[in-house]
């Protein structure tokens, strides 16, 4: 049996795959039948793809933004978290402790403001502050950002799919009205999901990576960047 620190560590794995990996297969493919029926439309062609796969688009990319923006902070609140256990940080330094949980709270009812709000002021607004929630949540002490590797990181990758998951959420009113903000969409997008798929690559890799808790004093004191052990 796995100790508890384990079993937390592979909660924002196994959400990854069991729910929002596949929500991006699915909102990948409502994307493609709506890019195609308006192609058919706007071509006078007929076309088998129902009216109704645009409002489905929207609705999976909506549970999507929630869902990427969620376990990024499931991801960050771990070692975060741990972080303050570890090093007693509540006796050290209690202010820390309450902004770090009070960020978490902002972080989290601003995106829900974002999903409510209508203007594009407070549409702006909101997602501006959603993410910057997410980029100070970053960086914490205790979130391993891989700076060394900085083009392969799993953390990199992860809050940039967020913050452009955020950021087209923010612009969804404005892609009905134009057809610049259409393409922006597209390419924000294409840009996710390339980001997604870096993701599954770059976790697992780190999922190798992780020791378990009792291997971590060892594990911990080697030299990342070099690849080197004490002793080795």
């Amino acid at each position: 049996m796995l100790p508890t620190a384990d079993l937390l560590r592979l909660l924002h794995p196994m959400v990854a795959a069991v729910y929002v990996m596949p929500l991006i297969g699915i909102a990948t493919y409502f994307a493609i039948q709506t890019r195609q029926r308006r192609l058919k439309t706007a071509a006078h062609e007929k076309t088998k793809i129902p009216p109704v796969v645009g409002q489905e688009h929207v609705k999976i990319g909506r549970y999507l933004t929630a869902s990427v923006v969620g376990l990024a902070l499931l991801g960050l609140a771990h070692p975060i978290f741990k972080n303050i256990r570890n090093n007693d940080v509540w006796n050290t330094d209690s202010f820390q402790v309450i902004f770090i949980v009070l960020m978490f709270i902002f972080t989290i009812a601003t995106l829900a403001f974002l999903f409510q709000a209508r203007q594009k002021l407070w549409r702006g607004v909101f997602a501006t502050l959603s993410g910057m929630g997410l980029v100070i949540l970053g960086s914490q002490d205790g979130v391993f950002r891989r700076g060394y590797e900085w083009y392969v990181s799993h953390y990199y990758f992860g809050m940039a799919a967020a913050l452009l998951m955020i950021f087209s959420l923010a612009i969804l009113p404005e892609i009905y009205k134009s057809k610049n903000w259409r393409r922006v969409h597209i390419a924000l997008n294409t840009i996710a999901l390339l980001l997604f798929i870096s993701q599954g690559i770059t976790g697992t890799r780190d999922l190798l990576e992780i020791p378990l808790s009792w291997q971590e004093p060892f594990i911990y004191s080697c030299d990342f960047a070099n690849q080197t052990c004490p002793g080795g």
